[in-house]
């Protein structure tokens, strides 16, 4: 197998790092990946950590031409099931994440089994805090989402959502439900963003013998998460 980055911003360094680490094929990297050629595409997986409007603008682009596709980026839900209905007419595999932490994953699947027990139980109200780096572009961040979504679906409450964008913090994200007589906090902290990039790099490996189009956390854990 053969990696090419689309966008080499610091995800970007940090994923190639992870490839090598690990052995796997590095093809290249681009900040303009529509001028990547083609052929070289049909061979490859690219992993597209750019922004919502890069994403926008080029995932056409990545379903037409490359083999499969680790979309890291956020920022898209609104025309996700548009994008999921191009790569599944193109026959392209794409794996996607708001966050490709092992962590973060395991914290998804933690909130849903909390959510359901205390929609049940009532008398709690959820809230979410998620603090990030400066640099950060889109608020809440796309795991925030991933959890409010959760947390919704499985308590039947949508809960509250702060965010916080200071200094170079890699991500931090924390579930809590407020009751009258106690709280609950489940809090998920990245040391550094080498995580989410091994993650992506697991993924990658993950698009050898993979149809459609899949949430890699469901593929992780086996729909456990859902």
């Amino acid at each position: 197998m053969r990696v090419v980055i689309s966008g080499y911003g610091r995800m970007g360094h940090m994923i190639e790092a992870a490839l090598n680490e690990r052995g796997v094929g590095f093809a290249g990297a681009s900040e303009d990946i529509t001028s990547f050629d083609k052929a070289l595409a049909r061979e490859c997986v690219c992993v597209d950590f750019t922004t919502p409007e890069a994403f926008r603008t080029n995932y056409r682009f990545l379903a037409d031409n490359f083999k499969a596709v680790v979309v890291g980026t956020t920022g898209w839900d609104d025309i996700k099931d548009e994008v999921i209905r191009y790569f599944e007419s193109k026959g392209t595999p794409m794996i996607y994440s708001s966050n490709f932490s092992v962590g973060v994953n395991v914290l998804l699947a933690a909130v849903g089994l909390i959510s359901e027990s205390l929609g049940k139980a009532g008398g709690y109200s959820p809230y979410i805090t998620e603090k990030h780096h400066i640099h950060k572009l889109d608020a809440p961040s796309g795991t925030a989402k991933s959890l409010a979504k959760v947390v919704s679906e499985k308590m039947g409450k949508a809960p509250d959502v702060a965010s916080v964008r200071v200094g170079e913090l890699a991500g931090i994200h924390t579930v809590g439900f407020e009751g009258l007589n106690d709280r609950i906090t489940v809090t998920h902290e990245a040391f550094s963003r080498k995580g989410f990039a091994e993650g992506a790099v697991t993924a990658a490996l993950m698009t050898e013998g993979l149809s459609g189009v899949r949430e890699f956390r469901d593929l992780f854990f086996g729909g456990l998460s859902k």
